[in-house]
Formats: structure tokens, C-alpha cells, sequence
């Protein structure tokens, strides 16, 4: 049977629709995602919940002319389906199909590439300004969620662009949520003006009205923005983005398509800053996401039905953290514990239940975490800030100059470090090894089991100096050899003693080490398997046990240059009088969307790869 949504191969095709057919069209598009999320996995309820107001902005502006930005890119399913990319959708976050997050180099709609929180508004500024200096017609329209308004950045842009961000819009999609459930004082005072929307409804349609007037709508109207300001603060108190130099319009209700369109065309006709508040419903239309958003924001495959997962939840790497950290901090209350709006994610919950008093969520706000973090430490408390390894890049410098150089005691969890797989480039925690290598006095542990993740937690607390990061993957423990003990000496030798060929690795890839290693055996080549579970510093007796070999192959999930295979070549030749063959292999590019095994397939950093690489560079 033929849909509306059939009919849409471009967002110049919603202009023919009705505003009842428009309507329609929304419901086909949650139905569209709802499917296709439930087979593939992906961010759902913050979906649901932007699917009037992506219409409304295709409808009313001339994209791809007018730019929309997209901040974290959590909500641009919709958009992807109405910019012509309706057909693939299926194939989102799956191997070689679309990326789920906006894309520069999947489509000329996609404006600017996103995954990361706050960003969309310093984007959209230097997007406009170069439109403005190369004389381009046309409106840039920034989407940020009221999560994103936890992080720094967006406000950094939002107090440059209202001094200069002509024909710029930012749309605040306010759904009370971040991933976790949103804190602080920006929740607080958005809360405040939800309560009160009948005046800002009011100011919007006098303000409508006004600029239809021919000829002197538009100076009545700025003649009265004044009044209309001083007005506003007396009644609600509530001018912080007209003191950054926006107009602020709302909060109007974001899935009232009638009315969303009606606000849009109005702010087309404004040449000033704006920002229009709009209230939405993560989860809209789906019961099970609208009664559990945060279990529904990133899923993995399920039943439409039901809304229950279809594969059964295992331990993790997150839960064991939680776990062990809750039993640490029983007997040490001063152990707090940080979280960057992913209490939920980072395995958290227990903890903030348990100890309320010393946990603290700071928002989607990775640089001030760090930081706050080190004052903590400074007069005496042991911090840990659960994060994922692509959000703690954001506070690099923080993590030299707040923590490194104060050489106070701060313990990093390292979630999600390594491939992640389908969320993609944007969110593969494969940077943190280079960057934690630059860093002078840290110590830094990989495990690739759940014992040693919770040795390694209490080496970091009480037996290790300064700044210790203890980073681990995504999911659960990957296959362990019977026979494998962990001696807690900082790495192991684990094979025959005698093989001439050896392969060099950490965390989990010690385990595709172990299937590369029965394989070769098959094929008549003997290797012992040198794992680290310190990878900074490098335990010094693990490099002189390498120098005896014929060859080395150094593996690693994580980016080659800078990385700890180079660093561990580097002593290798420093330290020892070694003479064999050393080869490093690890990632030296962005790894795009694919399952993790897929992943690691594709860089040759699973077992196959492994057997591969050896059996075709080891010069015998």
C-alpha cells in the first residue's frame, strides 16, 4: 500500500503536502524509525522526539541552501530520511550503510559532521560568517537539545554569535533529558520558563502580527522590543539569552506542527540572532520510550511489541566497574565518584544510590569534570571519573594542567576504550593510549578480564602514584584460555617459552592473540604471547623478555603513531641490544560504522588478521 512517506525523495516534496498530510507523515516517520531502530539498534527515543520540528525546518527553509546543524546528532534520523537517504535507512550503523550520526561525507545535507556534544552553535556561527563573507543568501539554523546547554562550548558560541551571528537560529530542543536526566542550574531554569510560556506565547504573535504590518511592521516592532524587554524581566526574570544578544521566542510546544511552521516563517523574517525554545517528548509516540527515555536512548535490537531487548543483558566491563568501585568506596568514604550525564552507561547507579553524598554528575561537562575532579583530590578526597574514552578527549588539557602537573590522585575508569563499533569514527575510543603517552608520571592499566579490571581498580586507588587511568572495552570478556593465569606483575608471558616469534599486546586483543596463536601453531610456527596489563610506563622486564626474540608483532586497538607499540619499539632499540625483526600494527585512521568484529576484521587486528600479518612479513 502506497504511504505519504513514499512520496518523499527530497525535502522539496513536503512543500506539495497539506498541513493534515504533513501530519500523517510524522506518524509514518516514527513508525519508519521505530522499525528500523528495532532491528538495527540505535538512538531512539531522542528521535521520536524531534520528528515535527525536522519536518517544520524542511518544510519552511531551503535546505541544503539553508544549513541546519545538528548537535550531538543523536535526533537527525528524520532528517536523514526526508534529504533523500529514506531507501538506506535500513542500513543505518551497519557496515558500509548510512553513519548514524550526520555526515559531511555521506551527504550535502549533512552540514557539519557531529557526535559530540555543545557543538552546533560555534559551528553554525563560523558556517554563517563565511556565508556572510563570501555574499551567500540564506539562514543557519543550529538544533541543540537542553542536555548539550550542560557543556561549556555552547556557550561560548552563544556569546559570540549574538554579537555578530546574523540570519543564525538556534533551536533549543528542550526535552528535559541529556542521556541521563539533565542537572544543574540551566535544568533548573529551563523549568522556570516552561512553567510560565502564556506571556512568551503572546509576545510571539503580537510580534508575527507586527511584521505583516507593510512598511512600518518591522520599526514598530523594534520600537517596541525595549518595552517588550524590560517587560519580560520584570514578569519572569528570564533574560540570559537576550543578554548574550539573542531574540528569545517560546517556549511553544514542538509537536504542534502548525504552530512550529508558523514560528519558523516568523523567524525567517528576522535579520538578528535567535533563539527559539521549543518542548518536546523524548520517546513521542512510542509507550515504552516515553515511560523510559533513558533506557531508550541508545538500544541495541528489540521487540516492537514488548519494547524488551532481544538478546539478554550480560555482565560488562561497566557493571564490574560498578561493582568493584561500590565495594572500594565502603570501606573508604573518600572515594567519590564522577559522571559526565552517563551515570547509566558508565555503571554508576549503584553507586549513586549507595552514596549519594560523594556522587556527583556534572552534565555533559567532560573539561569541568577533570578539573573538578583534581579539586577534590587536593585536599585529600580519592576522585574517579567513570567516562567514555571518545568524551574524555574533550578534557586533554585539563587532565595535563588540572590533574598531571597538581600531582594530586585522580583515577580515570576508561569506558568504552577500543573499537565501539556502529555508533562509528565519531565515538571509537581509540585516542586515549597516544594521548595518556604524552602525558608525564601517569600510569595507565589495560585489562582484558573482569579479575584483572578489578586489581587494577585497587592498584589505582592505593598502591599506584598520581594520576592512574585504567581504561576498558565495550561489553563483555572475550574468550580466556584455560590455562591463562594473570600474574598481577604488570604484563605476562603466556606460550611456549622457547618460540622464536612473539606477539605484543594489551586488553582485549590478547584474546584474537590467543586464537591467532592455536592457528599458527597448526601451521608449524611456535609464538608466546607477551600481554601487557601496563602499558604506561612499560614494564621494563616485559621489553627485555622481547628483546630475546627472532621477531616481535606488536598489535594494538588503539592508533599507531604515538601509540603504545611505537613507544614500546622505541625502548626495545633504547634499552636492549636487541637484533631481530619488530613490526607495530595498529589503527592509523578514522574507523568508520561496522560491528566490532567487523571493525577489527577490517584492520587486521582479530585473529585471522593476526595470522595473516605474521605468516606474510615474518622474514625467517
Amino acid at each position: 500500500m502506497s504511504t505519504l512517506l513514499d512520496r518523499i525523495h527530497s525535502p522539496a516534496d513536503l512543500k506539495d503536502l497539506t498541513p493534515e498530510q504533513l501530519e500523517q507523515l510524522c506518524k509514518e516517520i516514527r513508525s519508519y524509525i521505530i522499525r528500523t531502530v528495532a532491528q538495527n539498534g540505535g538512538h531512539l527515543a531522542s528521535n521520536l522526539g524531534t520528528v515535527e520540528l525536522t519536518v517544520a525546518l524542511h518544510r519552511v527553509f531551503g535546505t541544503p541552501d539553508d544549513k541546519i546543524i545538528w548537535d550531538v546528532g543523536h535526533q537527525a534520523y528524520t532528517h536523514k530520511i526526508l534529504t533523500g537517504r529514506k531507501d538506506e535507512f535500513p542500513t543505518i550503523r551497519m557496515q558500509g550503510g548510512l553513519s548514524g550520526f550526520p555526515n559531511r561525507q555521506e551527504s550535502e545535507w549533512d552540514a557539519f559532521t557531529a557526535g559530540h556534544s555543545s557543538t552546533s552553535i560555534s559551528a553554525a556561527l563560523g558556517i554563517a560568517q563565511a556565508r556572510a563573507l563570501k555574499g551567500k543568501p540564506g539562514h543557519v539554523i543550529a538544533v541543540i537539545g537542553d542536555g548539550a546547554l550542560t557543556g561549556g562550548m555552547a556557550y561560548e558560541g552563544l556569546n559570540n554569535a549574538g554579537r555578530f551571528g546574523k540570519n543564525l537560529i538556534v533551536i533549543l530542543n528542550d526535552n528535559k533529558m541529556s542521556i541521563s536526566r539533565n542537572v544543574g542550574a540551566m535544568a533548573r531554569y529551563l523549568a522556570h520558563m516552561r512553567a510560565k510560556p502564556g506571556y512568551l506565547k503572546v509576545k510571539s504573535n503580537v510580534e508575527t502580527v507586527m511584521n505583516r504590518i507593510p512598511l512600518i511592521g518591522k520599526p514598530l516592532w523594534k520600537a517596541a522590543h525595549a518595552l517588550k524587554a524590560v517587560l519580560r524581566s520584570l514578569l519572569y526574570n528570564s533574560t540570559l539569552f537576550e543578554d548574550m544578544g539573542f531574540y528569545y521566542y517560546g517556549p511553544f510546544d514542538g509537536h504542534d506542527l502548525p504552530q512550529l511552521m508558523q514560528v519558523l516563517e516568523t523567524a525567517e523574517t528576522i535579520d538578528h540572532p535567535l533563539l527559539i525554545h521549543v518542548v518536546t517528548e523524548k520517546g513521542k509516540g512510542y509507550s515504552f520510550a516515553e515511560q523510559n527515555p533513558g533506557a531508550f536512548h541508545g538500544v541495541s535490537s528489540f521487540d516492537v511489541q514488548t519494547g524488551k531487548a532481544s538478546a539478554k543483558k550480560k555482565e560488562n566491563f561497566s557493571s564490574v566497574f560498578g561493582s568493584a568501585l561500590c565495594s572500594l568506596a565502603e570501606d573508604d568514604n573518600r572515594i567519590c565518584a564522577i559522571t559526565a550525564a552517563m551515570k547509566t552507561g558508565t555503571g554508576l547507579e549503584k553507586f549513586s544510590e549507595r552514596f549519594p553524598q560523594r556522587f556527583f554528575d556534572t552534565g555533559i561537562a567532560e573539561e569541568h569534570a577533570v578539573t573538578f575532579a583534581g579539586g577534590l583530590a587536593s585536599q585529600g578526597m580519592l576522585p574517579i571519573f567513570a567516562v567514555y574514552s571518545t568524551f574524555l578527549q574533550r578534557g586533554y588539557d585539563q587532565l595535563i594542567h588540572d590533574v598531571a602537573i597538581q600531582r594530586v590522585k585522580v583515577v580515570f575508569g576508561v569506558d568504552r576504550a577500543g573499537i565501539v563499533g556502529e555508533d562509528g569514527e565519531t565515538h571509537q575510543g581509540v585516542f586515549d593510549a597516544a594521548y595518556f603517552n604524552t602525558i608525564p608520571s601517569v600510569t595507565v592499566y589495560s585489562p582484558c578480564y573482569f579479575d584483572e579490571l578489578i586489581k587494577d581498580l585497587h592498584r589505582a586507588f592505593y598502591e599506584t602514584p598520581g594520576m592512574v587511568a585504567v581504561r576498558y572495552p565495550r561489553g563483555g570478556e572475550p574468550f580466556r584460555p584455560a590455562d591463562f593465569l594473570h600474574s598481577g606483575d604488570g604484563w605476562d608471558c603466556y606460550g611456549a617459552q622457547d618460540a622464536p616469534v612473539a606477539i605484543v599486546t594489551y586488553g582485549r586483543l590478547f584474546a584474537q592473540a590467543c586464537s591467532a596463536q592455536r592457528e599458527l601453531k597448526k601451521q608449524g610456527i611456535p609464538v608466546k604471547i607477551i600481554k601487557l596489563d601496563r602499558i604506561k610506563p612499560l614494564p621494563q622486564d616485559a621489553v627485555r623478555a622481547a628483546a630475546c626474540m627472532k621477531a616481535l608483532f606488536f598489535f594494538e586497538e588503539g592508533m599507531q603513531q604515538g601509540g603504545v607499540g611505537e613507544h614500546f619499539e622505541s625502548l626495545l632499540y633504547e634499552t636492549t641490544d636487541f637484533h631481530g625483526q619488530c613490526r607495530v600494527h595498529g589503527i592509523k585512521n578514522f574507523v568508520a560504522h561496522a560491528t566490532i568484529a567487523q571493525c577489527l576484521a577490517e584492520l587486521k587486528l582479530d585473529a585471522d588478521g593476526m595470522v595473516q600479518t605474521i605468516t606474510t612479513e615474518w622474514e625467517k
